[in-house]
């Protein structure tokens, strides 16, 4: 992996050398949430952003993605790229049919450039609520763009913070689409299980249109490394809803101040939160493939 030159606004530089996990991923595993940044020479970032990554572009997710075990990936557009998704079509592109993505889009977004992403291997819209990331997405705007994406069967990636689910979750309920919830809610590990915003969490998920990714271990830790206080919550959440959970790096951990995770390392929770080979197959496998590739052969 090339070393980043600059550390990041706002951010940790991501580990240029992660382990070699110990855990054996079963094939086809899936990374279903990461990110390409730039490189800015070729991709600029979004000028109006709330933070300038270290670059991290294709080249460098494949070559992590080769080193862990993972064979196929879902790269979720970040707001430092803004609505311009152009480096992640293009990681898309080069993937070789292995590479899903999530876009970010404007509430006045033609049917026209909906097509255009669609055909570039695009699978759905993500949407922040999370205060680090500037303005909350508008209400108005996500329902006006549900309208337009629900014939192209996609789902909504919604990335809030925890003590935003109170007010979210009744709009959340009037969606008629399937909604993925990014990093567990983002709770605070700290906090315990039976904190209000993991309740909340919770019986959202009783309703089968909800799936989970118990991604962001980092993010939810208030311990550190190993970030072993975030496994009950992911472990939870893996044994409850096996059918709708989801894994992912978060690579290259975009907005990590202090604890910067190693990937290599973060493979190795992964069973502490499917302890059983048949949890392992659903998260890593089978659900992705449900979500996001059931038009491979």
């Amino acid at each position: 992996m090339n070393a980043p030159t600059e550390p990041a606004a706002g951010g940790l530089p991501y580990d240029t050398h992660p382990k070699t996990p110990e855990t054996k991923l079963p094939a086809g595993a899936c990374d279903a949430h990461c990110h390409v940044f730039g490189p800015g020479d070729r991709f600029p970032y979004a000028p109006g952003r709330t933070y300038t990554p270290v670059d991290a572009g294709k080249e460098t997710l494949f070559a992590l993605h080769k080193h862990l075990g993972i064979e196929r990936s879902v790269i979720v557009q970040a707001s430092c790229h803004g609505k311009d998704n152009t480096a992640m079509l293009d990681a898309i592109a080069a993937g070789g049919g292995r590479y899903k993505g999530i876009a970010m889009v404007d509430a006045d977004v033609s049917l026209d450039e909906l097509k255009r992403l669609d055909d570039g291997g695009i699978k759905g819209v993500r949407f922040n609520f999370v205060s680090h990331l500037g303005a909350d997405a508008d209400i108005d705007g996500v329902l006006r763009v549900v309208d337009k994406i629900a014939p192209l069967g996609w789902h909504l990636v919604v990335h809030f913070d925890a003590d935003r689910l109170e007010t979210l979750a009744p709009i959340l309920k009037r969606i008629p689409l399937v909604m993925v919830i990014d990093h567990m809610g983002r709770v605070d590990a700290s906090r315990g299980l039976d904190q209000p915003a993991f309740g909340l969490l919770l019986d959202l998920m009783k309703d089968e249109r909800f799936w989970v990714k118990v991604s962001g271990s980092e993010r939810i830790s208030r311990a550190g490394p190993p970030f072993h206080d975030a496994i009950p919550f992911a472990r939870t959440l893996v044994e409850t809803f096996p059918d709708r959970v989801l894994w992912g790096t978060d690579f290259p951990h975009p907005n990590v101040k202090k604890n910067m995770p190693n990937d290599g390392d973060l493979v190795d929770l992964l069973p502490l939160m499917a302890p059983t080979p048949d949890l392992m197959q659903a998260l890593l496998v089978d659900n992705p493939t449900r979500l996001y590739f059931t038009d491979r052969a």
